[in-house]
C-alpha cells in the first residue's frame, strides 16, 4: 500500500462539479485578477472568522509583510516570535527592515512560551507575532496580557490554523491582525498561491487594501510605494467552494488524530496532546520519536509520504546568521527540531491507511511497548 502525505485529487474529486463550475466561470468572465470572486470571498471569510475587514493576497508570506507593514513596523524595530515556525514568519519581519527576536517553545503546545516572551522585550521592541503551529493555538490571552502590559502590537501568524479556535474566539481574531496562508496543502487550501488578513481595524485595512495593488487607492493613482501582492480570481472562486466544507474537514481530522493517538497509545511514539484533539485543526499531525531519521526512512521505503516540520530552527539557518543565535539558545526547539515527524493527515485518509501506517512504526520499533 502506498500513503501519499496528503491527496489533493481525491479532495478535488469530492467537489469537482462545483469546483469546474466556478472555474469555467473565471475563464468565462476573464475576471483573473481580484475582481468580484475575491470581493465575495473575503466577505465570506470575513463572517467566518467574526471580524469586519478581510482581503486576499497572493500568499501568506505576502498577509504577515502587509500586517507589519500596516501595523507600523520598521527598521530600527523588534518583533519577538518563535523559531520553530516555516522560515517565511521571520523573512516577513526581515522584509519590513524589523529584527527577529527568538524565543523558545512551550514543550506541550510547540507554540510560543509565554513565560519567555517579558525577558525578550527591549525598548526596541514594538509586536509580538505568535504562531499557531500545526494548528495548535498559543496562549493568546495570556499574550494579550503581555502585549497590553508593554504596549505591544500583535499580529497573529494563523497561516496553519484556519477554523481553529482558542476560547471560544476565532484565531487570528485576538490580535490587531490575523494572516493566513492558502497554499494548496493547507487545511484550507488554493488552487496555488493564496493568502489573506483579517482585522477589524478599519485604518490597517485601508493601508492593506492599497499596498498590495501597487500602492493604488484606485487605478493610477498611486499613493505608496505598494506591491503586486493581489489575490487571483481563480483563488478566490476555489476558495469559496472549500470555505464550505472547513469545518467539516476540520472535524474529519480530529477523527482521524483521535485514532492515531489511541493506536500509537503505549508506544515509544510521542503523540500530540489530548487537549490538542479537541481544539486544533491537524494542519499537521506531529508526532516525535528520538529514532525519527530511521523511522522516516522506514516509512518512506515502505510507501509512506511523511515529512518533517521543521527539521532546521530558523535561529540555525545560515540566512540569520547575522542574529548572532548559536545551538543551544533554545533547547525545547532544537531538541523537537530533531524528533518530529509529520504522519499523512487529510480529511479524505481512510481509516484502513491509518491503521497500516501505525502497525508499520510499530513493526519498527519492534512491538516493544513501554510500561505506563
Amino acid at each position: 500500500m502506498k500513503v501519499s502525505f496528503i491527496d489533493l485529487k481525491k479532495q478535488y474529486l469530492s467537489l469537482k462539479p462545483e469546483i469546474d463550475k466556478v472555474i469555467s466561470r473565471i475563464i468565462y468572465k476573464s475576471s483573473f485578477v481580484l475582481g468580484k470572486e475575491v470581493e465575495f470571498f473575503e466577505k465570506k471569510f470575513a463572517n467566518y472568522c467574526g471580524v469586519k475587514f478581510c482581503l486576499g493576497v497572493n500568499s501568506g508570506t505576502s498577509a504577515l509583510h502587509l500586517a507589519l507593514l500596516a501595523c507600523g513596523i520598521k527598521k530600527g524595530n523588534e518583533v519577538i516570535t518563535s523559531p520553530n515556525t516555516f522560515f517565511a514568519t521571520a523573512e516577513a519581519i526581515s522584509y519590513t527592515g524589523a529584527k527577529p527576536v527568538f524565543v523558545d517553545i512551550n514543550p506541550e503546545t510547540y507554540t510560543i512560551d509565554i513565560n519567555k516572551i517579558e525577558k525578550a522585550i527591549t525598548s526596541k521592541t514594538k509586536c509580538i507575532l505568535p504562531v499557531h503551529l500545526y494548528g495548535n493555538t498559543a496562549e493568546m490571552e495570556k499574550i494579550n496580557k503581555i502585549a497590553k502590559k508593554h504596549n505591544l502590537i500583535i499580529i497573529e501568524d494563523a497561516c496553519q490554523a484556519h477554523g481553529v479556535s482558542y476560547k471560544k474566539k476565532k484565531i487570528g481574531t485576538w490580535g490587531k491582525v490575523g494572516c493566513f496562508s492558502f497554499y494548496p496543502g493547507k487545511t484550507l487550501g488554493a488552487y496555488g498561491e493564496g493568502g489573506a488578513v483579517i482585522t477589524n481595524d478599519k485604518n490597517i485595512y485601508q493601508r492593506i487594501k492599497i499596498l498590495r495593488d501597487h500602492g493604488q487607492l484606485k487605478k493610477d493613482d498611486h499613493r505608496l510605494i505598494g506591491y503586486n501582492y493581489r489575490m487571483e480570481g481563480l483563488q478566490g472562486a476555489v476558495l469559496q467552494v472549500k470555505l464550505k466544507k472547513l469545518n467539516q474537514w476540520i472535524l474529519k481530522r480530529r477523527e482521524k488524530a483521535r485514532l492515531y493517538n489511541s493506536l500509537l497509545k503505549r508506544t515509544r511514539i510521542i503523540v500530540p496532546s489530548e487537549e490538542s484533539l479537541k481544539s486544533s485543526n491537524f494542519q499537521y499531525y506531529v508526532i516525535r520519536t528520538k529514532n525519527r531519521d530511521k523511522l522516516r526512512n522506514y516509512l518512506l521505503r515502505n510507501g509512506v509520504s511523511v515529512l518533517i516540520h521543521y527539521p532546521v530552527p530558523i535561529h540555525l539557518q545560515k540566512a540569520y546568521k547575522f542574529l548572532g543565535y548559536k545551538k543551544g539558545d533554545f533547547p525545547v526547539t532544537e531538541k523537537y527540531a530533531k524528533e518530529i515527524l509529520s504522519l499523512p493527515m487529510y480529511p479524505e485518509l481512510s481509516e484502513k491507511q491509518i491503521y497500516f501506517i501505525v502497525d508499520l512504526i510499530k513493526k519498527f520499533n519492534n512491538n516493544k511497548y513501554l510500561k505506563i
